[in-house]
């Protein structure tokens, strides 16, 4: 399957944006200072594990779309300098 130029830049730019957004995310649980993601013993809560989950989780697929992107990306740029390189040889 080919994916086109516009579609192979989303999904690079959401696996960029997924790790930008869900690392903020865990840096902020984990110095949450509301007693939501740690109890007064300094123990994670369920929140926090809730949490640390969908963000490990979002960071897998985030990297996984990512590299679809990239992949697809690579593959166009390649075979974009082909055809290229394949106009010059012509003769016209």
């Amino acid at each position: 399957m080919r994916l086109s130029r516009a579609a192979s830049w989303f999904l690079l730019a959401f696996g960029v944006w997924s790790w930008f957004i869900w690392v903020s995310f865990v840096r902020n649980l984990w110095k949450n200072g509301s007693g939501l993601a740690f109890d007064t013993a300094g123990d994670p809560t369920s929140y926090f594990w809730v949490h640390l989950t969908l963000a490990v989780t979002s960071f897998l697929l985030g990297t996984a779309v990512g590299l679809i992107g990239l992949r697809s990306v690579l593959v166009l740029r390649r075979s974009s300098r082909t055809a290229d390189r394949s106009d010059r040889d012509t003769p016209a």
